[in-house]
């Protein structure tokens, strides 16, 4: 637990408990092998449990300010015969800064669930799902959130725009077009409650729609929602992926437009297996770059703080680089950004490590 913790800065209090007690359990997972989970055959193996996520420790340090963030997000996999899945994630932080006029580290432990859903694959166009699932609005929120897959650990500065979890329905799935053209698509109902202590409720209807090409390994799209209170208000999202085939490189993009705000950001993560020198250290680095905009829309900047949007038309650019170790189960992170806003410019530094797990929970392969 010691080196991840010291990659986080050192807190010389008591009051750093509930920090190594996150670390510890980040530790106790890194122990445990990750496990090798065999395609599963319906003639002669049955479904089990999977209890899968990621863990992170990092120390963020926003115009000299530093905050120290501990994470554990489980995701627990329980199929039910061959058509029906149970799946939730359930997120662990837990934040501490050193107070303005010194002393110990403190801060909150924020314990919720992200989503618990229930699918059924009615056939292998179509999945049903009912429950609380991410909105697909856009694909960070669905494909990058995770500690471990994002490239760059502090978040897009358009994120919270229609990407809060939804109550619902959905139905989602996939099919080619033709041989050079496969389409994916999500729509979805939901009534989100506002508050835990609140009978209200947010009313929804939305979709996503994006077109990949296999050859190029190109994939564009589109995402929309409709408020279906008040004003009745839209809001658009575009997004693009590509990984071409002859560099180590995954560029992704995304655009968000709603009365909240507009924006977009771009990035591009380059693997450096190519090099010629130093190849085994080469192929375990990669290198990301993200450029960034967000520009305020029709809520004032206290409305747009609650949601955790900027306050003032902002622009951001951040370089960092990841180091892969344990078969890829083990990330370390640094990067630096700098952000130019009307509230104010200053530099942003973040360094830490990411750690993903697999565990089964029963014997695989039991009939």
């Amino acid at each position: 637990m010691g080196f991840l913790l010291y990659t986080c800065g050192e807190i010389a209090s008591r009051k750093r408990q509930s920090f190594a007690l996150f670390g510890l359990a980040a530790l106790f997972l890194l122990l445990l092998s990750p496990t090798r989970i065999a395609a599963q055959s319906s003639d002669t193996e049955k479904p089990i449990p999977i209890l899968t996520g990621n863990a992170g420790a990092f120390s963020f340090v926003t115009g000299g300010h530093n905050l120290i963030d501990s994470q554990i997000n489980p995701i627990l996999l329980v199929p039910l015969g061959e058509r029906w899945l149970i799946e939730s994630r359930a997120e662990f932080e837990g934040q501490f800064q050193r107070p303005p006029g010194g002393g110990p580290y403190g801060g909150p432990v924020d314990k919720h669930v992200d989503y618990v859903q229930v699918d059924y694959i009615a056939s292998p166009y179509v999945t049903v799902t009912a429950g609380r699932f991410l909105t697909p609005f856009g694909i960070f929120n669905e494909r990058l959130y995770p500690l471990w897959i994002r490239a760059l650990q502090p978040d897009p500065l358009i994120l919270p725009i229609n990407t809060a979890p939804s109550d619902g329905a959905m139905l989602r799935g996939g099919f080619p077009v033709d041989p050079k053209i496969n389409m994916n698509y999500a729509v979805y109902v939901s009534a989100t409650r506002i508050g835990i202590d609140s009978v209200d409720s947010e009313r929804h209807v939305g979709g996503r729609m994006g077109f990949f090409f296999p050859g190029p390994r190109l994939e564009v799209g589109g995402s929309w929602q409709k408020t279906l209170q008040d004003e009745r208000k839209n809001a658009f999202g575009f997004h693009m992926g590509w990984q071409p085939t002859r560099v180590p490189l995954n560029l992704r993009s995304e655009f968000a437009y709603s009365f909240e705000g507009r924006g977009y950001w771009i990035e591009g993560a380059f693997r450096l297996s190519q090099m010629h020198f130093w190849q085994k250290a080469m192929r375990r680095t990669e290198l990301v770059a993200r450029l960034q905009q967000f520009y305020t829309g029709e809520i004032t900047p206290d409305g747009a703080a609650a949601l955790g949007l900027p306050g003032a038309n902002t622009r951001e650019a951040d370089f960092g680089v990841n180091y892969f170790f344990l078969r890829d189960g083990l990330k370390g992170i640094a990067s630096y950004g700098r952000q130019f806003s009307g509230d104010g410019n200053f530099n942003q530094w973040s360094f830490g490590f990411a750690y993903r797990f697999a565990i089964a929970l029963g014997r695989v392969g039991a009939p």
